[in-house]
């Protein structure tokens, strides 16, 4: 059994705990996004939530070279995991060892399945610590121009075209009456789809932000009415990208 005060530094031990550990958000070298302090917590953990196990090896080889994956245990948290294995995986942090919660992009638990595992962790009084980070969410936010007091996330339209038309006058008419900014996401592939249905629905003077690839090489957030969208769509196929819109 592991000891629960790993030795972390000179006089310094990292309590047992569930990290959320941000990642980059595309290509980007991990130095420019995570601080220092991210890699030495991550390179004493031997027991991680991932999405995807083939990713979050990689990524953990790119933080530590040194790190022998082969002395890592993986649990795997997607669509297919059952609430069984979910309340299971905590169990380390019973024997006084640290857990590491990574998403495939950005910040864990936010829009992210890693949120059920950070709801059990709280119900069992388990420690967690969230790591700084790339948060997409709130990049886009404060590059926009929008109101970053009052806003509201709701993660993916419908996919009925109806209900997404109908859930965009709604999102508009409380940009306008609420003031208050409202950014929302779509699959990558459908992405040129809603700047479609975005410039049909909404009306002229609409500001419409939209940011992809934050972080990136070809990173873009740029802000405009919607009748200025419509005289030059962008081309966001397979891109990652959220839309903000205001009043």
């Amino acid at each position: 059994m592991r000891s629960t005060c790993t030795i972390f530094a000179e006089n310094e031990c990292m309590e047992p705990a569930l990290f959320l550990i941000p990642v980059p958000l595309g290509e980007t070298d991990y130095r420019k996004v995570l601080p220092e302090y991210n890699r030495e917590i991550v390179s004493r953990i031997r027991h991680f939530i991932v999405e995807n196990v083939r990713t979050a090896r990689r990524l953990l080889k790119k933080f530590n070279p040194a790190i022998v994956i082969d002395e890592i245990r993986f649990f795997e948290l997607n669509k297919h995991t059952s609430p069984e294995q979910v309340a299971g995986y905590l169990e380390p942090l019973s024997r006084g060892e640290s857990i590491g919660l990574m998403s495939e992009s950005g910040c864990p638990a936010v829009a992210d399945p890693g949120a059920d595992i950070v709801a059990i962790a709280q119900q069992q009084n388990y420690r967690v610590v969230p790591l700084v980070g790339p948060s997409s969410l709130l990049m886009a936010l404060m590059a926009s121009g929008f109101n970053g007091q009052c806003f509201a996330f709701h993660g993916y339209l419908p996919i009925d075209a109806s209900s997404r038309i109908a859930r965009i006058k709604m999102l508009e008419d409380r940009a306008c009456s609420e003031q208050q900014t409202q950014l929302f996401i779509e699959t990558p592939y459908r992405n040129n789809k809603l700047m479609t249905d975005l410039v049909h629905v909404c009306r002229p003077a609409t500001k419409l932000c939209v940011a992809t690839n934050i972080t990136c090489d070809d990173e873009s957030i740029r802000t405009r009415t919607v009748k200025e969208w419509a005289n030059d769509m962008p081309d966001l196929h397979k891109k990652p990208t959220l839309f903000l819109l205001y009043k």
